[in-house]
């Protein structure tokens, strides 16, 4: 599969499987404007060992409405326009009924939410017919052994995967073609934060496999479901078998 020529913007992109699929689609001849948040060092890292031609860092809210149209803009200052988006950025604070709280609450669904909503609503002006979008959601939506804390965070990827499903008929007179990928337990240095290595045992067990999914496996699926053309609509579970 090849993507030169093709441009791509993903929120969240310096790190885990956001760097993943970066790394994935440079390898594979496209050109990407990767977002982040605040740690300039690890965007920087990957734009040197990448070439700074074939990536362009963008600080930035993915959860602001006016910094999502900075990202577009400066993407398609840079390279003309967007073939393909990933709103991958998002965030997980835990808490059950009890302990959340209102802003808890606005803070998860302006950025898991809000910003890739309008994020897909300023860049489909400059993305040409053949285009895809393609959200993140997680698997724990589909999970019977979800826990009470993952209240909200469940809650604001229901919504992505309602979204996926919506955009897809609405972009398709555009030939615009919207997915969305929900990932499993991967092994990403977020997921492994905090959590002792009985716990990341006792997850790896869910999964036939005995393990977690790596980003590049994550970035595999997403980079597919870049170049499909009939595939729409859809949420498709990377989990290893788990759920």
């Amino acid at each position: 599969m090849s993507y030169v020529g093709k441009v791509v913007l993903i929120t969240g992109g310096s790190k885990g499987i956001g760097r993943a699929v970066t790394e994935q689609f440079v390898a594979l001849g496209a050109k990407v404007a990767i977002n982040y948040s605040s740690d300039s060092s690890a965007a920087d890292e990957l734009v040197k060992t990448l070439g700074e031609n074939n990536v362009l860092p963008i600080k930035a809210d993915a959860g602001s409405v006016v910094s999502t149209k900075e990202m577009v803009e400066q993407t398609v200052s840079r390279f003309g326009k967007i073939d393909i988006l990933i709103p991958n950025a998002g965030i997980m604070p835990l808490a059950n009924l009890e302990n959340v709280t209102e802003e808890m609450f606005d803070n998860i669904y302006q950025v898991n939410v809000k910003g890739p909503l309008f994020l897909a609503k300023a860049a489909v002006p400059h993305m040409p017919e053949g285009s895809h979008i393609v959200f993140l959601s997680t698997s724990l939506c589909h999970s019977n052994t979800i826990l009470p804390p993952q209240l909200l965070y469940c809650s604001t990827k229901g919504a992505i995967e309602q979204i996926t499903r919506l955009l897809s008929k609405d972009l398709a007179s555009k030939g615009i073609i919207v997915n969305c990928v929900a990932p499993g337990p991967t092994a990403t240095e977020l997921f492994m934060r905090g959590k002792p290595d009985t716990l990341v045992d006792a997850i790896k067990k869910h999964s036939p496999f005995n393990r977690l999914g790596t980003p590049e496996e994550i970035a595999e699926a997403i980079v597919y479901l870049s170049g499909t053309s009939w595939v729409a609509g859809q949420t498709v579970r990377c989990n290893g078998g788990m759920i």
